[in-house]
């Protein structure tokens, strides 16, 4: 009775974010069946990513972020295929990164185009600081990483700015994401500056750092 209680009481995120997690479960399965290799995965999310670079730089928002959920899609099946096909490789994690970078990268210029064909300059300049403060996040981190053991501290990575632009696309809100993404990226390189600086001086750097 109990748990079943306990069941009941389970906040409905909780069911949806089950529910999601068994579909993807199921779908990885049958495509760890296929022959398409987890990096052919990468090449689809990165080809998925242009088309919505292309479709934010002609306006179409919400078909943009539909795209941008297939690519998400696409994003994670890499990773949980290669897992399950047992092909993870230190090259496959290096090649997916980078590929991501410039879906990033693409992302953003359509963007940036879109208000530039409008004529809006102030959020054309949003945009490009948006792109900027999100290459930072990812800087930020890889390069402490070469000095400290770890540097994961903040809240805007990849997942939420995609998140957030998915939902500025689809809601016709871009302004007020692209201002979401900018400020908190920026706060997130912050903190992980002055985080870094603490592990250094504490004296916890990584061996080759001090040498």
């Amino acid at each position: 009775m109990e748990k079943e209680r306990a069941e009941r009481k389970r906040p409905i995120t909780r069911w949806i974010g089950e529910g999601a997690g068994w579909l993807l479960g199921h779908v990885v399965t049958g495509l760890a069946a296929t022959r398409i290799t987890p990096n052919m995965f990468t090449f689809f999310a990165l080809a998925v990513n242009s088309c919505a670079a292309a479709l934010f730089a002609m306006g179409q928002l919400r078909s943009a972020a539909a795209a941008l959920f297939l690519a998400a899609f696409l994003d994670m099946a890499d990773g949980q295929v290669a897992r399950r096909s047992g092909q993870v490789t230190a090259f496959g994690a290096f090649l997916d990164s980078t590929l991501d970078r410039y879906s990033d990268l693409g992302l953003y210029m359509g963007l940036v185009v879109h208000y530039t064909l409008i004529g809006r300059t102030f959020y054309m300049v949003l945009a490009a600081i948006a792109m900027a403060s999100s290459f930072m996040v990812s800087y930020s981190r890889a390069r402490a990483e070469c000095l400290i053991s770890s540097c994961k501290v903040g809240f805007m990575e990849r997942p939420e700015r995609l998140v957030l632009l998915m939902l500025g696309a689809g809601a016709n809100r871009m302004a007020q994401a692209l201002w979401v993404i900018a400020t908190i990226s920026t706060i997130t390189v912050i903190h992980r500056v002055v985080y870094t600086w603490q592990e250094l001086k504490a004296g916890r750097s990584l061996p080759q750092a001090s040498a």
